[in-house]
């Protein structure tokens, strides 16, 4: 009877860590450049004296879900979205280098190119400052260029670029602010093949619909897996009552 109660257990459990992983995609569904997330699950036997009758789910992985999001036209200056593999390095709040794909970015109010969540972008050599009273243009490659407001507004200058990188998929993982970081941590390469779309922010790779329609499979699978559980208290509840008349 045990083994029906590890087996409804543990799935149960898992199924309702996924089904909190599918949330947490869904409620990203329109964050820019947001990596969906996918549970991995698998049986493992139960170790001990004996042979391995007994067997439970565990989370064996959350993978990161690489593909690219749909591209959405701005036209503001300061959005910028990397076409195909790559990615944004921003300075992190313990001044490690991580990665991102969100490219709505800012000028602070010191002058400081960030990403909306207050990010230092990190440039040829380091953080990117940028002079006031300037219009800015950003290519496609990354690199930033000014042309004054006041004055001769054909005295373009290139202040910084924007380091684009592509380490490998496998050597990325996700930290708990949602930032890319490579699992070495190490700071990745300057990789001139990647390129930004400018005036352009990339959507969420979550797929809505795809999501919701995992979210009802998820829902009835820890009902599935709760009746067997009910069902393994029942069967034991009788056969103790069995027990009770023949002794």
């Amino acid at each position: 009877m045990d083994r029906l109660i590890y087996t409804a257990m543990t799935g149960a459990k898992h199924a309702f860590l996924q089904q909190a992983g599918v949330a947490h995609n869904l409620a990203n569904a329109s964050t820019v450049g947001y990596r969906a997330m996918e549970h991995r699950f698998r049986a493992v036997p139960i170790q001990g004296e004996g042979a391995a009758t007994r067997a439970f789910v565990v989370d064996a992985s959350v993978a990161n879900v690489f593909d690219q999001g749909a591209l959405m036209a701005t036209g503001r200056d300061l959005d910028v979205a990397v076409q195909g593999a790559g990615w944004i390095a921003v300075e992190a709040p313990d001044g490690r280098e991580a990665y991102t794909r969100a490219g709505n970015l800012q000028v602070n109010a010191n002058g400081q190119l960030q990403t909306a969540a207050g990010l230092n972008v990190v440039g040829d050599g380091g953080p990117i400052a940028i002079p006031p009273d300037n219009s800015i243009t950003i290519g496609s490659d990354g690199t930033i260029s000014t042309v004054p407001l006041y004055g001769n507004p054909n005295n373009a200058s290139v202040v910084a670029r924007i380091k684009l990188v592509n380490p490998p998929e496998n050597e990325l993982v996700r930290g708990d602010d949602g930032l890319f970081r490579r699992a070495s941590g190490l700071p990745a390469d300057l990789d001139e093949t990647v390129k930004v779309a400018p005036q352009a922010l990339e959507g969420s790779n979550v797929n809505p619909v795809d999501s919701m329609v995992s979210m009802i499979s998820l829902a009835r699978q820890f009902e599935m897996q709760i009746k067997m559980l009910q069902s393994a208290d029942a069967n034991a509840s009788k056969a103790s009552q069995i027990l009770s008349l023949t002794a």
